[in-house]
């Protein structure tokens, strides 16, 4: 097997760029927190997480295929030509195949980085990745967050990351009210 992390980590900044590498760190520092007390396989969940938004980036995406699925079949690829074992590489291809799905019915590893991925667009990360994605229409990364803020706290399957769910919406509702209190609603 030669699954060299360095080369990951290279690749990963080179085709995401620093937000890719910054969105990864922070859902392997999610998965930290979320994941204490669970035993779960680090490998997989690393190798997951540099890997699941492969699929989103320029190189890979291909229009009007999720890139979920995308990613997935990028991640197949790329483990198989080195070496990656069929168990690791079944674990690893469920998280990035699952990580916009919220059915407790998977893996832990699967779970794991689905919530760390949800977390990820609520409270203020949230709010400003949503804003900076649309930033000469302010209506459209308003309404985003408002939908990442209804969808993504039910698909949240630990208790967890549901409890840190709760702080991140409380934070988002206090910055969307003065928005729309100091813009008077005109954006």
């Amino acid at each position: 097997m030669n699954l060299d992390h360095d080369e990951i980590v290279r690749l990963a900044e080179e085709y995401g760029g620093r937000w890719g590498i910054n969105h990864t760190l922070r859902l392997l520092q999610l998965i930290d927190i979320i994941g204490q007390g669970h035993d779960y396989d680090g490998e997989a969940v690393w190798l997951a997480a540099y890997l699941h938004d492969w699929g989103a980036y320029e190189a890979w995406a291909q229009p009007g295929v999720d890139h979920a699925l995308r990613s997935r079949q990028v991640a197949e690829q790329f483990l198989q030509e080195r070496g990656c074992p069929p168990d690791l590489l079944d674990r690893v291809l469920e998280c990035i195949g699952t990580h916009h799905q919220g059915s407790p019915s998977r893996s832990i590893e699967a779970i794991l980085l689905s919530d760390a991925d949800a977390l990820d667009f609520l409270g203020v990360v949230g709010v400003l990745r949503d804003f900076s994605r649309s930033p000469r229409d302010m209506r459209k990364a308003f309404q985003d967050v408002q939908r990442h803020r209804g969808r993504l706290p039910g698909q949240l399957c630990l208790p967890r990351s549901q409890e840190m769910a709760a702080g991140r919406i409380r934070m988002m509702d206090d910055m969307m009210h003065a928005f729309a209190e100091d813009s008077f609603g005109l954006f």
